[in-house]
């Protein structure tokens, strides 16, 4: 018998700004550590965005009037045997993110990690709407960074700027 063994998870990233955007590379690897083993097969989009585009979609989809740093967007399950496994899309708000860093004196590309990080794990179905949920996607969170060096991103300031 033999096993099948699924592909890594595939991220297709898009951006049309210019300024500090992590690399495509780093990006898909943080995402493949966030999504693991659920991630294998599967395709991720990741789109990065400026201030009135992420502005737009918060208001579109959550209702709330400014940009924010990740939206996720999970796919509909299409059953085991499509040719695509899509994840869903994540949208990075490139200026709240940089701007973030710098208030709470992170590395940039900490912070990028977080976000992508964040964005996976919710379209794999955690939240933090709960006290009970918050905690376990952020030990969750903690133990993925901390995996690339990334100290633990809820401590009030984690590095130097």
């Amino acid at each position: 018998m033999s096993v099948r063994v699924r592909p890594p998870l595939r991220v297709e990233v898009r951006s049309s700004l210019r300024g500090p955007v992590p690399p495509t590379t780093r990006i898909a690897r943080w995402a493949r550590a966030a999504t693991g083993a659920r991630g294998r097969g599967a395709e991720l989009a990741v789109r990065i965005v400026g201030t009135a585009e992420g502005r737009k979609l918060n208001l579109l989809w959550r209702g709330r009037d400014y940009p924010t740093n990740v939206l996720s967007f999970p796919a509909p399950r299409l059953g085991r045997l499509a040719a695509k496994r899509p994840l869903g899309d994540i949208v990075l708000c490139a200026p709240v993110i940089e701007r973030e860093a710098r208030l709470q004196h992170k590395r940039s590309e900490a912070h990028w990690a977080h976000m992508v990080v964040h964005g996976c794990l919710h379209l794999l179905g955690l939240d933090h709407e709960r006290e009970a949920d918050a905690r376990r996607m952020e030990r969750r969170e903690r133990r993925i960074l901390a995996g690339f060096g990334i100290a633990d991103p809820y401590l009030e300031s984690t590095e130097s700027a």
